[in-house]
């Protein structure tokens, strides 16, 4: 056989081909300046609660509820507000909370 016979083809890509490479190229960058840009507007929104906002660290005691602790807290206000604050606060699961546990509560101003 006779290589020099055959005629060799060089892979050509269509302007449709370029444009669907480009486009896989381009997908990881667009997709990394997106969870930036909406992590950043998370933080931003949670930067409304001052983060040099005093704290109270408390202690749990035994019977103690996250709901007694918000009405002590903050009596004026929905208790059930104040709790999602400190369980998120607090980065807990719930809002279950055991004896001994230290507890970060917002100091009422």
């Amino acid at each position: 056989m006779n290589d020099s016979t055959t005629p060799r083809t060089r892979l050509r890509l269509t302007r449709r081909g370029r444009a669907v490479f480009t486009t896989l190229a381009a997908l990881p960058i667009a997709v990394v300046a997106s969870v930036s840009v909406l992590g950043a507007g998370v933080a931003a929104a949670d930067g409304g609660a001052s983060p040099a906002a005093p704290l109270e660290v408390v202690t749990v005691g035994h019977g103690d509820t996250l709901w007694e602790l918000a009405e002590s807290v903050a009596p004026d206000e929905d208790p059930r507000e104040v709790i999602a604050d400190i369980v998120r606060l607090n980065g807990l699961d719930s809002a279950v909370v055991q004896p001994g546990q230290q507890i970060a509560l917002p100091a009422v101003g």
